[in-house]
């Protein structure tokens, strides 16, 4: 119940936040619908015992009262539903906004390492839609039907007072309703990992580029026999849960029809004995009905809104999880220019949902206006480097420097705008092509000129040349109509279009930028990457930060480390590395074969 009640609390400053003007017409014209039903009962009994008087003006005027209770009874609530309909979609629209900040505005990605906050997360996704005016109807209709419960009781009090007593019998009700509700919200956060495997699977079936790959190994058929399995245990699952719900909640309905039962039968021997008129036998009866339906829509409506005061609380938790954590004193401002390096002392690093070091005591150099390259095989944790260079991450131990200034100190969002980065697992912006581009440095994004001088950087302009409307083209099937689909190797390369937006990077990062390129269109990219780290490094003493599984990609660099386990297993340039014999000696040996 107190769930319930922050619930529709949390809700009701949504609300407010939203429309406030909205939220205020739907709860009067919702109060004026609550009202009206008891009020047109009252008029009706009088109604009754005016007739059987047989007074015409108290008669005409009960029934005068009770047209207008019923008009309003049914009006006022469509009114009140127009209103709060609209209200509930901007309500969705701003829950969806808060669940894309959580996921996205972040400093770090901390958060999406983590299998509790994917299953909550999980569960809000199905969530938000139904909490748009589903749940907005739920909270309306729950201040209506408190409004005709203190009503009613009001109105049963006058007729008997031993009649209040039957507001009492739906207090099984509300409670079983409660626990079966809680019995189903437990079934949701235990199959949301089953949920989530099925999405993928899903997913991955629809996916056009996974299609060739599925095709070709056949595996259509076990990726539907894991879906269905998958599914039919989530199904199986549900199907308990909501066979425990009934019963739970058939047995609260019962223990109310007895109550009902009593009170009408009360009432019906005090008319008998005289001790009440007519009329007061037909309100009380009428009362009873509408306190019977009070209490099956109190039961559904508490079901709804302890579903919504469930999920309000998953996204404060989950809000709570992405603030988390100690907040460096951001008390430095980055540097116009690197005058001598980035340092790493010490650095150990682990994933949240991992004890497992994946960077262990990585104690380097990359020396201001350097080309470095960082080599290694998969997993060897090139990556993570770059992902903690560019702050998406922090340290467990140690320290990254920019000039001996503790990177920490300096706010991240300041030092992002001084990182340009192309990433293999690039994103794929469906947007006009010059916007696609573009965002790679926002404040220039309308300027056509900038891009194609990117797109040239990163040898992409052959992909606009085949567009129909050059830049100005619709990319992606998201598109609604004429949107141009491109390769991956053609994506990859407007990917490394918006890298090259920032033309005076305090760091270029290149994470296997080639991977869907070939070769000649590599060996352009890695002669045009030379120059513009060149130029980078005489204007700001920028560091380009090259990561590679190919080792012919890094002879030119001047450092080379080799990432091996989690520790710089190796550095130095080419020469020096190669006379070493050492681990890139023999690895750039089997790769120099393998191409021959």
């Amino acid at each position: 119940m107190i769930a319930s009640l922050r619930g529709c609390l949390s809700l009701l400053l949504e609300l407010w936040r939203v429309d406030r003007r909205r939220l205020l017409v739907s709860l009067v014209l919702m109060i004026g619908n609550a009202l009206a039903l008891p009020l047109s009962a009252l008029a009706l009994g009088a109604l009754v015992d005016a007739a059987v008087a047989r007074d015409t003006n108290d008669a005409v005027t009960a029934a005068a009262a009770v047209a207008v209770l019923t008009i309003a009874a049914l009006t006022l609530g469509h009114f009140a539903h127009i209103v709060y309909f609209e209200l509930g979609e901007l309500n969705t629209l701003n829950l969806e906004r808060q669940l894309v900040d959580l996921s996205n505005g972040s400093i770090g990605l901390d958060h999406h390492e983590r299998p509790d906050y994917a299953d909550r997360f999980q569960v809000l996704r199905q969530e938000i839609p139904r909490m748009g005016w589903s749940s907005t109807t739920a909270l309306m209709s729950g201040v209506s039907l408190s409004v005709g419960i203190v009503i009613t009781a009001v109105l049963l009090a006058r007729v008997n007072p031993w009649l209040l007593l039957l507001p009492l019998a739906a207090v099984p009700p509300v409670l079983l309703g409660r626990s079966a509700e809680a019995v189903l919200e437990r079934c949701r956060v235990d199959t949301a990992h089953l949920r989530r495997r099925a999405l993928h699977l899903f997913k991955l079936s629809v996916d056009p580029g996974a299609g060739k790959e599925l095709r070709v190994s056949g595996v259509q058929s076990e990726l539907r026999r894991r879906h269905l399995a998958l599914w039919n245990e989530v199904s199986d699952r549900q199907w308990r849960a909501e066979l425990r719900a009934a019963a739970l909640r058939t047995a609260g309905l019962l223990t109310f029809g007895l109550g009902y039962g009593a009170g009408t039968l009360l009432v019906v021997h005090d008319a008998v004995a005289g001790r009440r008129s007519i009329g007061a036998v037909v309100l009380a009866i009428t009362l009873a009905v509408q306190v019977n339906q009070q209490v099956v829509v109190a039961v559904s409506l508490l079901q709804q809104l302890q579903r919504t005061g469930s999920a309000l609380e998953n996204l404060r938790w989950a809000r709570k999880l992405v603030g988390a954590g100690p907040r460096p004193v951001a008390d430095a401002e980055v540097p116009q220019r690197i005058e001598q390096g980035i340092r790493l002392r010490g650095v150990t690093f682990r994933y949240p949902s991992s004890d497992t070091a994946v960077l262990s005591d990585v104690d380097l150099l990359l020396p201001a206006g350097s080309t470095v390259a960082i080599l290694g095989e998969n997993g060897a944790g090139k990556s993570t480097l770059v992902k903690l260079l560019c702050r998406f991450y922090e340290p467990a131990e140690g320290a990254i420097e920019i000039d001996g200034t503790d990177l920490r100190r300096i706010p991240a969002e300041s030092w992002r705008r001084h990182v340009a980065a192309g990433f293999q697992d690039f994103a794929r912006l469906e947007f006009l092509a010059r916007e696609t581009v573009g965002v790679g440095d926002l404040p220039r994004i309308a300027s056509t000129a900038e891009v194609t001088v990117a797109l040239e950087r990163a040898r992409g302009a052959d992909v606009i040349d085949r567009m129909p409307s050059g830049l100005e083209s619709p990319l992606g099937l998201s598109q609604p109509r004429d949107g141009v689909e491109l390769s991956g190797g053609q994506w990859q390369k407007l990917a490394l279009g918006r890298a090259m937006m920032r033309t005076t990077p305090l760091l270029l990062v290149l994470d296997e930028p080639t991977a869907s390129l070939d070769a000649e269109s590599e060996h352009q990219l890695f002669t045009e990457y030379a120059t513009a780290a060149r130029r980078i490094a005489g204007q700001t003493g920028g560091i380009t930060l090259l990561v590679s599984h190919r080792f012919s990609t890094a002879i030119n660099a001047d450092l080379i480390l080799v990432v091996e386990g989690g520790r710089v297993a190796e550095s130095g340039d080419h020469q020096q590395l190669m006379a070493a014999g050492g681990l890139y000696a023999e690895l750039y040996g089997l790769q120099a074969e393998a191409y021959r």
